[in-house]
């Protein structure tokens, strides 16, 4: 099993200065399933890049960044999976929610044979405002009646791993952020993860959903009221696709 890990960078100084990219590059140097990890900044404006090229990139060598204009972390994660050179890709946010050791937890799962493998708050939020939590149980059910994904309750867990074949189909496949990214540029909204996911259950991959640690840590990047209304526009844009018949079968 050769990984390549995918770590979302957007103005991370701080997540950087207390040592993230430390935890994630001891956890992933000495093992030779990680092949590599590859940060991808999201167009910082801060001094994440100057940390990570002229600390990072010397100390640990399985590390190398990737620039992208600013086009939120959905694009970030795209381009990610498209630079992989793994047998298996995985994205981990950088702020470690969910930390970086939970990795066994997927990669026993991937070994048994599952096409994606998804990290699991299980409904536990520990820490998480109730607006967030409102917010989450809202989701699942809206998600539930419009668009299906039966038996998957956590799409929105920043702790995924697929076949990198697998993901390669997907994201050349999607068309909500396609679209975005035509009409809109940036996007922190949901709706990647849920086309992600639904395309996948939708070409027939096996999808395996993991109950792993997390915690929650409030970032600027989610507000309620706005990533509601962008998931839920998200939710019928994919629901509109698949009407019409737009995505493969």
């Amino acid at each position: 099993m050769k990984i390549s890990l995918i770590i979302p960078c957007y103005n991370e100084e701080a997540n950087i200065q207390r040592g993230v990219l430390d935890r994630i590059g001891n956890f992933t140097s000495n093992d030779s399933r990680f092949e590599e990890v590859i940060i991808v900044d999201d167009g910082s404006t801060d001094r994440s890049i100057e940390l990570i090229e002229k600390k990072y990139l010397p100390l640990y060598k399985k590390f190398r960044l990737v620039k992208n204009k600013h086009l939120g972390k959905a694009f970030a994660v795209i381009r990610g999976i498209e630079e992989a050179r793994g047998d298996f890709t995985m994205f981990s946010d950088i702020d470690l929610a969910t930390p970086i050791e939970e990795a066994e937890k997927l990669i026993s799962e991937a070994a048994n044979g599952y096409d994606i493998v998804i990290g699991s708050r299980s409904g536990r939020r520990k820490g998480a405002p109730l607006t967030r939590k409102i917010m989450a149980l809202g989701m699942i059910f809206i998600r539930h009646f419009i668009i299906g994904l039966k038996g998957v309750y956590d799409t929105q867990c920043g702790f995924k791993l697929f076949k990198s074949s697998v993901a390669k189909n997907i994201v050349k496949n999607l068309k909500v952020f396609r679209e975005k990214h035509e009409k809109e540029g940036s996007s922190v909204s949901a709706g990647f993860d849920l086309e992600f996911l639904f395309l996948g259950s939708k070409l027939g991959y096996s999808i395996k959903e993991v109950s792993v640690v997390w915690r929650h840590i409030e970032t600027k990047n989610v507000t309620f009221f706005k990533s509601s209304l962008e998931s839920l526009q998200d939710i019928f844009s994919i629901k509109k696709y698949d009407i019409l018949k737009k995505y493969p079968h």
